[in-house]
């Protein structure tokens, strides 16, 4: 065993020598560190390996001289098997810290998300169910549930509050306006018609948010911002650019869903106006007819604009 031993830190430290050359003019070859440099070569075959072959060396002359060929065999190849076992090991440990990592960033975003879909629910805000829609829905609230759907797939829970906003609004309006005024009047089914005429303009928005965060939802933020603070000054020009471009088409995204999210904020305006102006009516007065019509006509006028508006884009 001992002159294994010896034959074995003899060619363990003769080894040295071509795997320090090999890793002086390439340390990918030669270490399994990530990211490898020639620190790394220098540490491991000029003073690592060299040090453990030479306590081998001293410890195997208790039982004299005698290397052994078996021995000096095994010395040679060891560290071009170790490299590759290390490199390995190496990256499977990178790979389950990055798992960890990203169930812990999941588990923070969902958090993050919780809380600002509390703080953005108001109080009173109807919850719809994507999956199951309520009895009476028309065909607004029906696709109000297939975009919402739609947000949640796309891991944004906090867009989707927007769509119950609007929906609360919707049916509240119906329900003021039907105290009001029987469903067969004229003013009823006009009021009813621009209504759902508002919900659809801001269906469309919706439709356009679902789309654009459905665009992004696989990019990690977190794992690219990582990347570039560790790693990028060692990356690839074509990689650096490649994720740095995706950080910006994150941000342009995000812009991009504020101002979609702004433009709906309006139309839940538009519909509180209109469902006050509503329900400050008096129908046994005789001039009900009269304020219902302003009404009317102030809801016409925001979904003319709106109309402009989208088509000016």
């Amino acid at each position: 065993m001992l002159g294994f031993l010896q034959g074995f830190a003899y060619g363990l430290f003769l080894s040295c020598i071509p795997w320090f050359i090999a890793g002086m003019v390439n340390p990918a070859v030669a270490v399994p560190n990530e990211p490898p440099s020639r620190w790394h070569v220098i540490l491991r075959y000029w003073l690592g390996i060299p040090f453990l072959a030479f306590l081998l060396w001293l410890t195997s002359l208790w039982g004299g001289f005698g290397p052994t060929l078996a021995g000096w065999i095994v010395g040679l190849v060891a560290i071009g098997v170790e490299v590759p076992l290390e490199r390995a090991w190496r990256r499977w440990l990178t790979r389950r810290r990055e798992k960890r990592r990203r169930r812990e960033q999941d588990a923070r975003q969902w958090q993050r998300r919780a809380e600002k879909e509390a703080r953005a629910r108001e109080a009173g805000v109807a919850v719809l169910d994507p999956d199951h829609p309520p009895e009476d829905a028309d065909s607004v609230v029906q696709e109000l549930c297939s975009v919402k759907k739609r947000l949640q797939g796309a891991q944004r829970a906090d867009l989707a509050v927007q769509v119950d906003r609007l929906y609360s609004r919707y049916s509240h309006g119906l329900a003021v306006l039907g105290a009001r005024f029987d469903p067969g009047e004229l003013t009823y089914q006009r009021a009813a018609g621009l209504m759902a005429e508002v919900c659809r303009g801001a269906l469309d928005t919706f439709q356009a948010m679902a789309s654009q965060a459905a665009s992004v939802a696989g990019v990690d933020a977190d794992y690219v911002r990582g990347r570039l603070r560790r790693e990028g000054d060692t990356l690839p020009a074509e990689e650096r650019q490649a994720l740095e471009r995706r950080l910006e088409l994150l941000r342009e995204t995000e812009q991009s869903l504020k101002a979609l999210g702004g433009r709906n904020e309006a139309v839940i305006t538009a519909l509180d106006d209109a469902t006050v102006a509503v329900a400050r009516i008096e129908t046994a007065r005789p001039h009900a007819s009269v304020a219902a019509e302003r009404a009317l006509q102030d809801l016409q006028r925001f979904v003319d604009g709106a109309g402009r508006y989208q088509r000016s884009e």
